[in-house]
């Protein structure tokens, strides 16, 4: 791996040697020379372009999709189960650290050539280097806290070389305002051409700005400075933190996230009608009509609000996608306890829910979500009867995953083989934005009024096909807001983001969340008790363990991992910087904790 100073100094060669391929035929001749390069509009516009590459994508799935979080039931040993229970150890290289900072680099020369340049209007392609940009640094403050701020390119002898890191606070400063000018200067997403759908709109670039302060609101709200570190023996310090920001940022992430809402750009991908309320598989599936039995193609969708792009002729995801989603996203008790009933109500509250004695009583009267995301892919929405799930280890623990798998794959009629996919990974869409909006009012008033409640979360529930909330109801069956919304938050974007990671961190709960036990199927009074044809006890190396479920009730369940081996801790709310930077520089600390 590169070493950060490597990353950061002049960049002039570096990126001829990365780039020449995208140049090489808009500037005859073929041999491209410093003395042409960025002098035609066609330059800024490819290597603007270029950025989009640097989105993490399928290959960096594990990340993407929480591997490891307590909504996971998956056992074996990864990188992320290693983070999650607390087992992660400082490497020596980190690919995130590096990537991010090559990819910066290249932005700063772009945006440094545009300085000087006096050809045609190069604006848009300046607005999205400037959201790239962002992007880059607020991956990188999620996972590392502070960091290098670097927003020039650098000769050999630039103090920057020597400089510590830059507080969280200076960072998302910088990212704040690299934002502004994105949104400045990006087309609304009415004006991008079907040709180049996927490319950063203004309605984007607000609605990644109103995620960045919620997560820094958040943040500063319920963990602090705790994480900082004082700038002298571990960590960056805290300069720049000011509590004051938390209402300012509340309140613009409100603004922001209205804004998009009111664009009339974007819905809803609802078409539970013809899916079978299946809406919420197959919209993360989505490639041409014969990806789902509706025939509907991407052109349908006008829920993602930013994502990275793929095509089946062009860009297929080139790893393995289906068959990594069938096995290291199946979800833990926990996960599948918080679905609601058909009321509106909680397991423990409501007269709908079935309980646990045979396979396909939980799955009676539930939220849409949980057979559209957990009953298996070879006959989506088919709730699992007796003797279909077998209980025999191998990382059986009594559930499927189906989210972000290729329809039909496994059977003779797939859609699509494993690393074929092509469907457009999320990073933002209006599910989101709703809940967002949702949340920082929550944060910034400890209520929603009734018709907040209709323009936001209340369309994520219907098409769950839940029952909207309202404030009585709520009072009515001692249901908490806050819990609703983050509830809503966890189902919704299950798997998706990194979300579950960063949300358990920025709420402050980590460490409690992640500590715990993660537990499978129900066994104690259910089909399975006692059963050898559908269970096999000794194929589990933590056994058994009566815990409190869903419904409120003790019961025995298969543990997938005990509590005696979660060690997550409060350092862990980052992770730590690699080795090979903190011996590059001696002012680079290392992150408290490590």
């Amino acid at each position: 791996m590169k070493k950060l100073i490597y990353i950061i100094v002049p960049c002039v060669m570096l990126l001829f040697t990365s780039c020449t391929d995208n140049f090489i035929d808009l500037t005859p001749p073929a041999e491209i020379t410093e003395g042409v390069y960025f002098n035609e509009t066609e330059h800024f516009l490819s290597s603007s372009n270029r950025f989009y590459t640097n989105l993490i994508g399928w290959g960096d799935q594990g990340v993407y999709s929480d591997h490891g979080s307590d909504l996971i039931g998956y056992e074996e040993s990864s990188t992320m189960q290693d983070y999650s229970r607390g087992d992660y150890q400082p490497p020596v290289n980190d690919d995130y650290y590096s990537n991010a900072y090559e990819a910066i680099r290249d932005m700063n020369l772009l945006l440094e050539r545009a300085e000087t340049f006096e050809g045609g209007d190069i604006s848009e392609y300046l607005a999205a280097t400037k959201f790239h940009r962002a992007w880059q640094y607020f991956f990188l403050i999620q996972r590392f806290g502070g960091v290098v701020l670097v927003t020039s390119s650098l000769d050999v002898d630039s103090d920057k070389l020597d400089a510590p890191r830059n507080s969280r606070y200076e960072v998302v400063f910088q990212i704040l305002a690299d934002l502004d000018d994105a949104i400045a200067g990006l087309p609304t997403e009415a004006t991008i051409a079907s040709a180049d759908k996927g490319k950063i709109s203004k309605e984007a670039a607000k609605s990644f700005k109103a995620d960045v302060l919620l997560h820094e609101a958040t943040w500063m709200k319920y963990v602090g400075t705790t994480t900082d570190g004082d700038g002298v023996s571990a960590g960056t310090g805290s300069t720049g933190y000011d509590a004051s920001n938390i209402t300012a940022y509340l309140q613009e992430v409100v603004t922001l996230t209205k804004s998009v809402m009111d664009s009339g750009t974007f819905e809803l991908w609802n078409h539970n009608d013809i899916l079978d309320d299946l809406s919420s598989n197959f919209l993360f599936n989505l490639e041409d009509g014969g990806s789902n039995p509706g025939g509907l193609d991407k052109a349908s969708n006008k829920e993602f609000i930013f994502y990275n792009k793929y095509d089946n002729i062009f860009r297929q995801a080139n790893t393995l996608v289906s068959h990594v989603y069938q096995g290291r996203t199946k979800p833990s008790r926990k996960m599948i306890d918080l679905f609601l009933c058909t009321d509106g109500l909680t397991i423990s509250q409501s007269s709908l829910f079935e309980g646990y004695t045979n396979t396909p009583d939980e799955y009676q009267n539930r939220d849409l979500r949980m057979k559209a995301y957990f009953t298996y892919h070879k006959n989506l929405g088919e709730i699992p009867q007796n003797g279909d799930v077998l209980l025999n280890g191998s990382n059986n623990n009594g559930y499927f995953n189906s989210k972000f798998m290729s329809w039909k794959w496994g059977t003779d009629e797939a859609y699509r083989a494993t690393k074929e996919e092509a469907y457009d990974m999320p990073f933002i869409r209006l599910a989101e934005v709703y809940l967002m909006y949702a949340e920082a009012l929550y944060e910034l008033n400890g209520t929603l009024t009734d018709g907040e409640m209709n323009e936001s979360i209340n369309l994520v529930k219907a098409r769950a096909g839940l029952p909207a909330l309202t404030n009585a109801f709520l009072t009515t069956n001692n249901m908490d807001l806050k819990t609703e919304i983050r509830r809503e938050r966890t189902i919704e974007l299950y798997a998706e983001g990194s979300t579950r990671f960063t949300d358990l961190k920025r709420w402050g709960i980590a460490v409690e969340e992640l500590g715990k036990t993660i537990y499978g199927a129900v066994i104690e009074g259910t089909i399975y008790e006692g059963n050898d044809a559908l269970y096999t006890p000794s194929n589990y190396g933590y056994g058994e363990e009566a815990t409190i479920i869903g419904d409120g009730t003790s019961k025995s369940c298969i543990v997938v991992q005990p509590s005696s081996i979660r060690n997550f801790s409060s350092h862990n709310y980052l992770f730590p910087l690699p080795t090979s930077q903190l011996g590059f520089n001696e002012k680079f600390l290392q992150n408290p904790g490590y």
